[in-house]
């Protein structure tokens, strides 16, 4: 089922820098009417300020803190979209039995799982009181299959896939609509180290966005997610070992 973004209003967790800044960008060119742009620290969120005036409109939001959470939800109690994109890649390389994938992961974990879990939870009600609206979650290709470069953060992102099949199923009753989305290598600051082709945030955002009108559950916004993505509904064993060959 189609969502229409013209006229909505939308929140942007992580709204500060690459593909969730791309989003509010993106958001607002699709006929957004305002958009709460969320981040640990809203000085950052300057830029897009400047852009966009009156149509956006800053939050103080650090997913993992349930105080601020809950202000956020006092803050924007007319969000009929949210989009729960902050994220945190803690490290990556290293063997298998790398002692630093365990802090990684928990600091992963925390903010990519909980943290989306969190916020979900917290705004799910809001969007039951405007209507139903939409809960949209960026995981990762990683979601999907786990990527030895990035061993508990991959761990993290199906986490968040998992979740994300959750509140399709218990928030349809309130008519809420989720998306996942599972983007590959995005030129951010977060995959400067990633050793693949990189598609521009501004690119994979106006994808997003267009596939959240068009109501289209999973969302596979450039090149290398729509191969994977495909390559994982035909042949989920076969992209496991696409990506062991690749890590070869």
């Amino acid at each position: 089922m189609s969502f229409s973004v013209k006229e909505t209003t939308a929140l942007v967790t992580g709204a500060n820098r690459g593909i969730g800044e791309a989003i509010v960008d993106a958001l607002i060119a699709a006929g957004a009417a305002k958009v709460y742009a969320a981040a640990r620290n809203v000085s950052d969120l300057g830029p897009l300020a400047a852009r966009h005036g009156r149509k956006l409109v800053p939050i103080a939001l650090d997913v993992t803190n349930a105080k601020q959470i809950a202000a956020a939800v006092a803050a924007a109690p007319d969000v009929k979209l949210l989009v729960n994109n902050a994220g945190v890649a803690a490290h990556s390389g290293g063997s298998f039995t790398d002692v630093k994938w365990i802090e990684a992961g928990r600091k992963e974990m925390e903010v990519n799982f909980f943290g989306t879990l969190s916020v979900a939870q917290a705004f799910a009600p809001v969007l039951a009181r405007n209507g139903g609206g939409a809960l949209v979650n960026i995981g990762s290709v990683a979601s999907l299959v786990n990527f030895p470069l990035f061993v508990a953060y991959s761990a993290s992102k199906a986490a968040t896939h998992s979740i994300t099949q959750a509140a399709r199923i218990m928030l349809k009753s309130q008519g809420t609509q989720v998306f996942g989305v599972y983007p590959g290598p995005i030129d951010t600051r977060m995959a400067e180290g990633v050793p693949f082709q990189k598609t521009s945030a501004r690119d994979a955002a106006q994808a997003i966005v267009n596939a959240i009108v068009a109501g289209t559950e999973e969302i596979f916004p450039d090149p290398m997610s729509q191969a994977m993505g495909a390559a994982f509904h035909a042949d989920p064993k076969g992209l496991e070992r696409q990506v062991a060959a690749m890590a070869a």
